[in-house]
């Protein structure tokens, strides 16, 4: 009895192997892409709303950091937090969906998935981004936040101005790839979620690497701030943004994530 429930000690204190950890992420995303459309874009639109939390807490540090060598390494202390509320919050995400509904296709593709795996990311994103607008719409035009907050918002997000479409699009691939490797870490995370979560993304914040969502709150504080027109904001920096999230997530991360278990998955790729 007691060799039984030493067995059964250890067999909880393992970590899933590869194959188990694609079986849990595919498994997620099937049940993601058979979601009402409704609650696809509802959960999308929260997401939005919920990331801009990134945004304020950098802004909040900014305005209270002055000039010094170290400041972005403090100020990016914010840049997980809106991650945070998303992504423990079970809320649709565009960056998470690119691994959690790619790896359904590459296990068993078909047309219908492929459709079905298109829908979700169109619906996510659109409604990731309408979340971003329309809250940091209300953030710079309404008397919720003190000016010089506000001031914090514009100088954090002016930073992507250093990027014209190509470059945006090339430092998004690996943000793209961090990103959808969260999906990946948190079923072995257990305790650790909120560290995995920000640690990573504090990475992609540090390093100046281009998110779609969180560079689309961004990109829209500047739209209606006044310091860039609607072509900047939508294909200078989001729309590049977006396309090189999908190649990092879902062209690189998912595949090569497939990749290594598909050699022990028998019937075309199916553990079932």
């Amino acid at each position: 009895m007691s060799e039984k429930v030493d067995q059964e000690d250890i067999e909880e204190l393992k970590a899933a192997d590869a194959k188990e950890v694609h079986r849990a992420v595919r498994q997620e995303g099937e049940a993601e892409v058979n979601r009402p459309a409704a609650s696809l874009l509802w959960s999308g639109l929260a997401a939005g709303f919920a990331i801009n939390a990134s945004l304020l807490a950098e802004a909040a540090l900014h305005a209270s950091i002055g000039e010094a060598p170290w400041r972005t390494l403090v100020v990016s202390l914010g840049y997980p937090i809106g991650f945070v509320i998303v992504v423990l919050g079970r809320m649709q995400f565009f960056t998470e969906s690119t691994i959690t509904a790619m790896l359904p296709l590459v296990t068993r593709p078909s047309w219908w998935t492929l459709k079905r795996t298109l829908r979700l990311w169109g619906l996510v994103i659109l409604a990731n981004l309408a979340g971003t607008a329309l809250t940091t719409f209300a953030l710079t035009h309404l008397p919720m936040l003190d000016a010089s907050l506000r001031d914090g918002m514009v100088s954090v997000s002016e930073v992507i101005l250093r990027h014209d479409a190509a470059s945006t699009f090339w430092t998004a691939i690996p943000a793209g790839f961090m990103i959808a490797s969260i999906a990946w870490m948190l079923p072995n995370a257990r305790e650790q979620s909120f560290l995995v979560i920000y640690a990573i993304t504090y990475t992609v914040g540090i390093t100046g690497l281009s998110h779609s969502v969180v560079g689309s709150a961004e990109a829209f504080t500047l739209l209606w701030t006044g310091h860039i027109n609607v072509t900047g904001a939508l294909f200078t920096q989001i729309a590049p943004a977006v396309l090189g999230n999908l190649v990092g997530g879902a062209g690189l991360f998912a595949v090569l994530a497939h990749g290594q278990v598909r050699p022990e998955m028998p019937d075309g790729g199916s553990d079932q």
